[in-house]
């Protein structure tokens, strides 16, 4: 088995008006926010999905089921903590990831390091790297209907 292991992770809600809007940790002062089970943090599901899946540990729902209760309006870094929390005793820790929203707006280049830092910190280890991309008014991002996260993490064993 390798001492190496890179898993990916993608997410999307719906954004609706009258939520706040969560990215990477950092409450962003924008009218509509993510709908979601939990605070609808698309960057940091994402970063949960590829390290779960770098661990071969499933992925999100299977850990943080939408239809329980415990996790509606929860703290999507308190769930990257603990899912983190589950890689590190499966023998493994993080040594970089690569988050990118899509979307159109909001722009989230004054907010980039705290959102960095933030999801940094929820893990404990590694590098976080935050970036953004558009898809040029295409699709459901594109028409400002939601925003997408794609994540990559590469793990090594402990």
């Amino acid at each position: 088995m390798s001492d190496l292991r890179v898993g990916i992770g993608v997410d999307a809600h719906a954004l609706e008006t009258g939520l706040p809007l969560v990215l990477g940790g950092v409450q962003l002062d924008h009218p509509r926010g993510l709908a979601g089970h939990s605070d609808g943090d698309v960057l940091a599901h994402a970063l949960v999905d590829a390290l779960l899946g770098a661990a071969g540990l499933g992925d999100i729902g299977s850990l943080f089921p939408s239809g329980d209760d415990r996790f509606h309006g929860a703290s999507s870094l308190a769930l990257l903590a603990e899912a983190y929390g589950d890689v590190r005793e499966a023998g493994w820790r993080l040594v970089n990831a690569d988050c990118v929203l899509v979307g159109e707006e909001p722009r989230i280049a004054a907010h980039r390091d705290e959102m960095r830092r933030k999801l940094q910190e929820a893990i404990g280890e590694g590098e976080v790297n935050v970036r953004a991309t558009t898809t040029d008014r295409l699709g459901y991002t594109g028409r400002g209907e939601g925003l997408a996260a794609h994540a990559v993490a590469l793990l090594e064993r402990r």
